[in-house]
């Protein structure tokens, strides 16, 4: 009989997170496919568990897929782990899934942790839909394009994110969704220094450059969606309204700020919309 490939969920920080249900299967089984075999083995010893370790990572998966079908073809059970969490979620192994599959082999999940539903479960932001977006682009054009492109997506969305590169990822995030949008950072989660941050993106943006902890260890960003169409109408109409109050009293410049800053509008569109103003009413306005 063909082996079965089992997908093996492991802790995302605390080893208590283990299921009963992984350590009996990566126990059991002839070999274990491993991101990092170093750091898979400190997690085996820590267990008592001795099984061989394979290496599959980023620059080798295609040909070690084709060896763990081989494996799985003479009758082998193979585990496949990541460093930590659910294998496959922004880690290597998708082709090492595909592969099993298109040979016949059984592929079976071994449930278990998983950073970004734990950041999602305690974020306070819808969770009846959601969009998973990884980890962003990590050149500043790609990176704000991809914002761009999601700042009318109505769902929940959940980023992996850097240390390193957080206060810049806020920035985009505040551009393309605008400073008011609610939004968490879940940083090590699990851990000793679990900590969760709430605000909107424009409070986050500032704990993070007060705050150097944050932009410290493993990161979740949780934002929420953007309004319906009947919110936004109605946001547009109070901004609209506001504006017309204030333009007669106060500089543009002065205006869009604490437009800005109200209702956590994009910047460039109240001033548009302010300059628009401005026109219809001639000079009457500063």
């Amino acid at each position: 009989m063909s082996g079965t490939l089992y997908i093996v969920a492991t802790p995302i920080g605390n080893l208590g997170d283990v299921t009963e249900r992984a350590r009996r299967t990566l126990a059991s089984v002839t070999a274990i496919a491993a991101e990092d075999t170093r750091h898979t083995g400190q997690l085996l010893a820590h267990f008592g568990l001795h099984v061989p370790l394979l290496s599959v990572h980023e620059h080798n998966e295609e040909s070690r897929a084709t060896e763990i079908v081989a494996r799985l073809e003479r009758g082998d059970d193979v585990a496949l782990v990541s460093d930590a969490g659910t294998p496959l979620v922004s880690d290597p192994g998708f082709r090492v899934v595909t592969a099993a599959i298109a040979a016949g082999m059984r592929v079976v999940p071994i449930p278990g942790a998983c950073a970004l539903i734990a950041a999602l479960s305690v974020a306070g932001l819808p969770t009846d839909r959601f969009v998973f977006e990884g980890f962003l682009p990590h050149k500043s054009a790609a990176r704000r394009a991809r914002l761009a492109a999601l700042s009318s997506e109505p769902r929940t969305l959940v980023f992996y994110e850097s240390p390193h590169r957080l206060k810049q990822m806020l920035e985009d995030s505040m551009t393309a969704f605008g400073p008011a949008r609610p939004a968490v950072i879940a940083r090590e989660l699990t851990k000793l220094h679990e900590t969760i941050y709430r605000g909107s993106l424009a409070d986050l943006r500032g704990v993070a450059q007060s705050d150097p902890d944050v932009s410290r260890g493993e990161l979740v960003v949780v934002v929420g969606g953007a309004a319906t169409a009947v919110d936004s109408a109605q946001e547009g109409q109070r901004v609209t309204a506001a504006l017309r109050r204030l333009l007669p009293h106060a500089p543009v410049a002065v205006v869009v700020d604490a437009i800005v800053d109200l209702f956590g509008a994009r910047r460039n569109d109240v001033y548009e919309q302010a300059l628009t103003i401005k026109r219809e009413a001639g000079d009457g306005f500063s």
